[in-house]
C-alpha cells in the first residue's frame, strides 16, 4: 500500500484554507456576502463562486481529464451571483467536497504522475501546489473583505494582537514542552 505522508500534508493545508474561509464567511450577513469594496473588486460571494467552480473543474476526474473542463464558465464566476444563499452555500460545499473526495484517493506514488490543466502537463505535486497557492490567495481575500466589513465586530481567526506570548505558553503547557 502506497503511503500518504505528502498527500496528507496537502489535505491538512487545504482544510486549514477552507477553515479560514468558513470562519470568515460565518461572520458575514447575507447582504455582506455580496458587497464589493469597489467596482472592480470581487465580493465574498463572487470569490466563493469562483473557488467552487475552479474546484469542481480541477478535481473532477483529476488524474484522467484536463482540469479546465469544457462545461466550466470561468468568466461567469466573477459576475455577481444570481442565486440565493442556500444555492451559494451548496455550490461552495460541492466544490470543497470534490476536492476532498479526490484527495482521499491519491497516494504519494501519484505525485509524479502527469495531469493536464489548460493543456499544460504537470506533475500531480505541481498541480497540488498550484491549487493550494491559488485557494490560499483567494482565502486571504475573503478574510480581508470580511474583516473590513465587520470592523470592530470582527472575531480574530488566529492569535489576537498582543497575545503571542500567552498563546505560546498555553500551547507549550498543553503539549508538555
Amino acid at each position: 500500500m502506497a503511503g500518504r505522508l505528502v498527500v496528507d500534508a496537502f489535505e491538512r493545508e487545504f482544510q486549514k484554507t477552507r477553515q479560514l474561509c468558513d470562519r470568515s464567511i460565518a461572520q458575514l450577513s447575507e447582504e455582506q456576502l455580496h458587497i464589493r469594496l469597489d467596482a472592480e473588486a470581487n465580493s465574498v460571494a463572487m470569490l466563493m463562486q469562483h473557488l467552487a467552480g475552479n474546484m469542481r473543474s480541477r478535481w473532477t476526474d483529476f488524474l484522467t481529464t484536463d482540469g479546465e473542463k469544457p462545461w466550466r464558465q470561468r468568466d461567469a464566476e466573477f459576475e455577481p451571483p444570481a442565486r440565493d444563499h442556500d444555492a451559494l452555500m451548496a455550490s461552495w460545499q460541492s466544490g470543497w467536497q470534490v476536492l476532498a473526495d479526490t484527495l482521499a484517493t491519491l497516494t504519494d506514488d501519484d505525485l509524479t504522475r502527469t495531469v493536464t490543466i489548460r493543456g499544460e502537463g504537470q506533475s500531480v505535486l505541481a498541480a497540488l501546489t498550484r491549487q493550494l497557492a491559488h485557494y490560499a490567495g483567494h482565502a486571504y481575500q475573503i478574510v480581508l473583505v470580511a474583516k473590513h466589513l465587520k470592523g470592530d465586530a470582527w472575531h480574530v481567526l488566529s492569535i489576537p494582537r498582543g497575545g503571542s506570548a500567552a498563546y505560546t505558553a498555553a500551547t507549550k503547557a498543553a503539549t508538555g514542552a
